[in-house]
């Protein structure tokens, strides 16, 4: 079995719908509660080392 078949056996094989699960979970992590100090840390990060304020 070639390493092309491998992988379409596991795409087949509900692969996809874990990848893309997975997918959403990170991309939704963000915006969970506890997650609110980060998000407001990164978002002003690349104001920090501004010398023109």
């Amino acid at each position: 079995m070639s390493f092309y078949e491998v992988l379409r056996h596991f795409a087949d094989s509900y692969g996809l719908v874990v990848i893309f699960g997975l997918y959403l979970l990170l991309c939704g992590w963000h915006f969970l509660p506890r997650a609110r100090g980060h998000v407001e840390d990164a978002k002003h990060s690349i104001f920090k080392e501004d010398d023109n304020v």
